[in-house]
């Protein structure tokens, strides 16, 4: 509820400070005294537009702040927490508007500076303002589904979950759908690629080895021709071995003449056999190195078709085999990915309809409640002068989404025969007014703001009228803080506060003021209301009657 008001410098009003109670609580004054400057005030401070002629003349700047208690359940905590804004327990949250004459305005929640439009969010959440030209709360159609479901204790629960479902596969479908086209341009190559890798059979460390057997056949290739003609100069029959033995052979024959001639000797006889060692290992080792030249032809070939089609590939020798498995398993996801698209058509399908199912029903909870909202306007329309009217509440089709597939709106006919149309395109001011207030009636077991704030719904009513919506902006009071704007004493007279809007000239201008009245002060401001400016005793005595019935 909206615990205390306050303005400064907002045109007429210089400074003020107003502290309010649950409950009715009413505005009263003559004739521009100035009671919408402080639904202008209030306005601004709820983030209406910042308009510099709000500004007292002669002031640089205007300012008005507003403290609300709130339930700690209310919504509008758990928008300021998402600005990091976190008022204490038990605290009122204090909204606060300046603007400055030269066009300049600032916003602050609970000292914290913060945009208009959190301002206006939190506002249309904490206090309803409803006047002749208001066009929020009930008059905006994009809230009577809200405000249906609430009545109805619908619970959309179920299909906003089946909506969910159904984004999140279409979602899924249009990515893999996505994928599937992407991958599709690619098959082709990848088909061919995948050949290509497959018919040359590469191994992981392949490369390596043939490149150390080329080496090996090529170093030995080498070597074998420097081996050439070696068997002939050692073990030919004109070779060394056999020129070695036929020097042992004459030495020998000497040898017994001479000793020296016997170490000659023993030293041919180790030479031979170190010769003879030497061609026998020169041999072998001609036999290992021997190769066949087409098996070198071979290595080579294979060696470079493995290192040509790395470098088409653009990767290491040893990585081919491993890209022709990841060629092989795109081409697999490919198909899997046609498999994956069935499978999610299935899904939505079933998902759309359970979603269909779940939103025909709500549709048909909500066609229920709109006949039992649309009986509980029209009691109240009669005793408000509305005889003649009737109202409806439209429920259409509309596109799907997370509240179903319905279009609420409320509309109403003001004549007999006359079509059905909007609340704002049908009903005039006054009509417009006590409309607001039937359905407000009608809708308060399903609650609404902290507060609400009527402006001039009684106007041009009078009597039984004027009685009848007294009775029922009592009634609305139970359930949440009301407070209205009016010229009639029969509104007045049912209000637990009254309020006087007073405007006095003086040398230094004119001030608008507002007070809380007594009771006595409450019954001369209803008597005057009812007889003018010359109070009667008879119009007290009317107004002592009025109370005392209230």
């Amino acid at each position: 509820m909206l615990r205390q008001l306050a303005v400064n410098n907002i045109v007429l009003v210089e400074r003020l400070e107003l502290e309010f109670q649950p409950g009715l609580g009413v505005l009263t004054g003559e004739t521009g005294a100035g009671k919408s400057i402080l639904l202008d005030a209030l306005g601004l401070a709820l983030g209406a537009r910042a308009d510099t002629g709000l500004v007292r003349a002669g002031q640089d700047s205007a300012s008005v702040s507003a403290e609300i208690d709130l339930p700690p359940d209310h919504a509008a905590f758990a928008v300021l927490r998402e600005q990091g804004i976190d008022p204490e327990p038990g605290e009122p949250v204090i909204i606060r508007r300046t603007v400055k004459s030269d066009g300049g305005s600032r916003a602050f929640v609970s000292g914290a500076s913060v945009p208009a439009g959190l301002l206006r969010e939190l506002g249309s959440a904490m206090i309803e303002i409803h006047g002749q030209h208001d066009d929020r709360g009930l008059l905006n159609p994009k809230g009577h589904r809200a405000l249906l479901d609430v009545f109805g204790s619908l619970d959309g629960t179920v299909v906003g979950r089946a909506w969910a479902q159904v984004t999140r596969i279409e979602a899924d479908l249009l990515e893999a759908r996505a994928a599937a086209a992407s991958a599709e341009r690619d098959r082709e190559w990848l088909e061919h690629a995948s050949a290509e890798i497959e018919a040359l059979g590469p191994e992981e460390g392949e490369e390596t080895r043939l490149a150390e057997d080329r080496a090996s056949m090529q170093a030995g290739m080498k070597a074998g021709e420097s081996l050439t003609g070696l068997d002939e100069l050692l073990g030919g029959s004109d070779g060394a071995l056999a020129q070695l033995r036929q020097a042992a052979r004459r030495i020998e024959r000497g040898a017994a003449d001479h000793p020296l001639l016997g170490e000659a000797l023993a030293a041919l006889d180790r030479a031979v056999i170190e010769t003879s060692e030497a061609d026998d290992r020169i041999a072998r080792a001609a036999e290992a190195m021997a190769f066949d030249p087409a098996r070198l032809d071979q290595v080579e070939a294979r060696l470079f078709d493995i290192r040509g089609l790395a470098r088409k590939h653009r990767v290491e020798p040893d990585q081919l085999a491993v890209l022709g498995a990841q060629m092989r398993e795109q081409l697999l996801a490919i198909e899997a990915g046609g498999a994956r698209i069935d499978e999610l058509d299935v899904q939505l399908a079933e998902a759309r309809r359970a979603f269909g199912e779940a939103a025909l029903a709500l549709s048909q909870q909500r066609i229920e409640a709109a006949a039992r909202l649309d009986a509980a306007v029209m009691a109240e329309l009669q005793p408000l002068k509305l005889e003649a009217a009737r109202f409806r509440t439209a429920v259409t089709p509309a596109e799907a989404g997370p509240s179903g597939t319905d279009r609420v709106e409320f509309e109403v006919s003001t004549n007999p025969g006359a079509p059905f149309g909007a609340l704002t395109r049908i009903a005039s001011g006054g009509e417009l007014s006590r409309f607001i207030l039937a359905l407000k009636v009608a809708l308060a077991e399903a609650g609404g703001a902290a507060t609400m704030i009527f402006d001039e719904i009684d106007r041009g009513v009078g009597g039984a009228v004027a009685s009848a919506i007294g009775d029922r902006l009592a009634r609305l009071s139970e359930r949440s803080q009301v407070l209205v704007v009016t010229h009639s004493p029969q509104v007045a007279a049912r209000a637990a506060h009254h309020f006087r809007i007073e405007k006095a000239s003086g040398p230094d201008g004119t001030r608008t003021t507002v007070r809380k009245l007594s009771e006595d002060e409450r019954r001369e401001e209803i008597a005057r209301m009812l007889s003018g400016a010359s109070v009667t005793e008879e119009a007290r005595a009317q107004a002592a009657r009025l109370l005392d019935a209230a």
